[in-house]
């Protein structure tokens, strides 16, 4: 096969979660052991470092991987859903897996996937651990895909767990309260494996400490920890300082395990983040004259973030090109923006998008008033050519839409 059919392949014969919800996800981790008896367990071939979390846990990914790389070791990172590139979610030194490598992968296993019936999350995770292996990585940066406790990443025994942040996402799998979902995170708590939570939560803590307590898991809050200096980093957005936080905290932790990592890896690694692993799509200004900006938050507190750094930002009209998801808590999204913005509705090409129409009549209950547009290029030229020089150009509400946007 092709590169081309073989993305294909993966695609039709797999459920992919991004594209369709609910009906993808595997509530265990049977798939995913069957997969990687099959490819040998690839897991234990190599050292990582566990991140779940609602938000940041992707931002965080990078961040440690860009400083790993700049401290010289060959650093893998496993991160999903991808933005343009399914190799995206793939990488070593911040270079994709190659095209021959996914084909190679996915040819020489298809039979079994006969067999395992996997989800295509499943498959990619055993495809990133094998080629981990292959690449003889030092450490790897493994990203949960959703919760934690029966993701399909929880096979690793890593050297450190982190647990960025506990919100309102994905409640029909992890539960409708906070302490609930923080169970479900707190599923990657591994004996005697250090854990760092990004930020103390009132109703979340007790969750971290029982968990950490019964594994026997020495357990940090970042949050909670002082820090003395500032750091420049590629990644724009006030948000990002917690996120930072969260890393800084965890390679005090790594610098402990014998990892030899200086303050000018540090340094290099957050300002060279973007450069150094690929990461696109968090704050990040597409143009200018006038100015678009997207951001992938894409539930309540990611939408929160967004509209705190909004404040920060100077423009004369602002535009905001929107589109989510059909299980998602839209209402409590969408009551948080702002009701003198330009409004442009839109829907990604994916099935578990919500309609650009039904968004549009949700948002007007909130008084967001706006036109419908069936494909996020259309309601971006909108936006384009509706916007003067001084204004900005907001795009969010998903990853999806974001993708397109780039």
């Amino acid at each position: 096969m092709s590169y081309r059919q073989t993305l294909d392949f993966l695609y039709s014969q797999y459920p992919v979660f991004q594209r369709i919800g609910a009906s993808a996800y595997k509530p265990d981790l049977n798939n995913t052991i069957a997969l990687l008896e099959v490819v040998n367990k690839p897991q234990k071939a190599f050292r990582s470092i566990h991140v779940a979390g609602t938000n940041g846990k992707g931002s965080t990914s990078h961040m440690l991987a860009s400083i790993l790389q700049e401290a010289g070791y060959k650093t893998g990172l496993y991160t999903s859903p991808h933005l343009k590139d399914f190799r995206e979610r793939i990488r070593v030194n911040g270079e994709m897996i190659s095209k021959q490598e996914v084909i190679r992968f996915t040819e020489k296993h298809k039979n079994h996937f006969k067999k395992i019936q996997p989800s295509f999350f499943e498959v990619t995770v055993a495809m990133a651990f094998d080629y981990f292996r292959k690449k003889k990585v030092d450490i790897a940066i493994i990203e949960t895909g959703l919760g934690g406790r029966l993701d399909s990443t929880n096979v690793i025994v890593p050297e450190l767990s982190i647990i960025t942040n506990i919100g309102f996402d994905h409640m029909q799998f992890l539960g409708n309260t906070l302490p609930k979902i923080a169970s479900e995170k707190a599923g990657i708590i591994k004996k005697n494996v250090p854990v760092i939570i990004g930020e103390w939560q009132r109703e979340t803590h007790n969750v971290f400490k029982a968990k950490a307590g019964k594994e026997s898991a020495p357990l940090l809050f970042a949050s909670k920890q002082i820090r003395k200096k500032n750091y420049d980093c590629a990644l724009k957005g006030s948000y990002q300082k917690k996120n930072i936080q969260t890393v800084l905290v965890a390679i005090g932790q790594l610098k402990k395990c014998g990892w030899v990592i200086s303050e000018k890896h540090i340094r290099a690694g957050l300002k060279n983040v973007t450069e150094n692993t690929g990461l696109q799509g968090r704050w990040q200004t597409l143009r200018k004259n006038p100015k678009v900006i997207c951001d992938i938050g894409h539930n309540t507190d990611g939408i929160r973030e967004i509209m705190q750094q909004l404040k920060q930002e100077k423009f004369a009209q602002l535009h905001i090109v929107i589109g989510t998801v059909n299980d998602k808590d839209v209402n409590a999204m969408l009551e948080q923006f702002p009701k003198n913005a330009h409004y442009y509705f839109t829907q990604a090409k994916i099935p578990r998008a919500l309609g650009a129409e039904e968004l549009m009549r949700k948002a007007m209950v909130f008084h967001l008033n706006g036109i419908h547009y069936n494909s996020v290029k259309k309601a971006l030229n909108a936006a384009l050519k509706s916007a003067n020089k001084k204004d900005l150009i907001l795009v969010c509400g998903s990853a999806f839409v974001v993708a397109e946007a780039i």
